[in-house]
């Protein structure tokens, strides 16, 4: 319930032109757009039983959450569409999230890469194993590995290729 509460008033917050954006999206591709809000919850949730004190600051749980929440997104949305249409929503819909709720450039450049890791992962994985059979646990144990060996964003012109990023508190 608390994350449902925490979506609502992050929309509460928005302009009524960033409200028509999102409605654009979310009316262009309604299943998708409820796969998505159902991703949202379920990162929040699973980020916060493994990283209850760094999933909602910038430290290590919110780089899980970030790649986390669009390996769910991609897992929902392949079960009813192709990988490539659930690549391209993913995408904007996560690209758009950090439009409508700016932050501080580089915990922006964060979210964004943390965002392209959980991406890579999914579908690196996709070579593998048919998009039906995905699974919420096929993600978490590698994504929480790939949080220990995390690497801290200092500056714009950092770049950690596959590595998940977080800011020093």
């Amino acid at each position: 319930m608390r994350n449902v509460k925490i979506i609502f008033n992050a929309l509460q917050s928005l302009s009524f032109s960033k409200i028509m954006r999102l409605l654009r999206l979310t009316l262009s591709h309604p299943l998708f757009s409820i796969m998505g809000l159902y991703a949202t919850l379920k990162s929040f949730s699973l980020a916060q039983k493994h990283f209850p004190k760094t999933h909602s600051n910038n430290g290590e749980g919110n780089a899980f959450r970030h790649a986390l929440w669009t390996c769910l997104i991609l897992m929902y949305c392949c079960k009813i569409s192709s990988p490539r249409k659930a690549l391209d929503y993913c995408k904007k819909m996560t690209d758009m999230h950090e439009e409508l709720f700016p932050n501080k450039p580089l915990e922006t450049k964060m979210d964004l890469h943390n965002n392209q890791v959980g991406m890579d992962y999914f579908m690196e994985l996709l070579t593998g194993i048919h998009r039906q059979f995905f699974e919420t646990s096929f993600f978490v144990d590698e994504l929480k590995n790939k949080t220990k060996a995390a690497k801290v964003l200092k500056s714009l012109d950092d770049d950690f290729p596959g590595s998940l990023v977080y800011l020093e508190n």
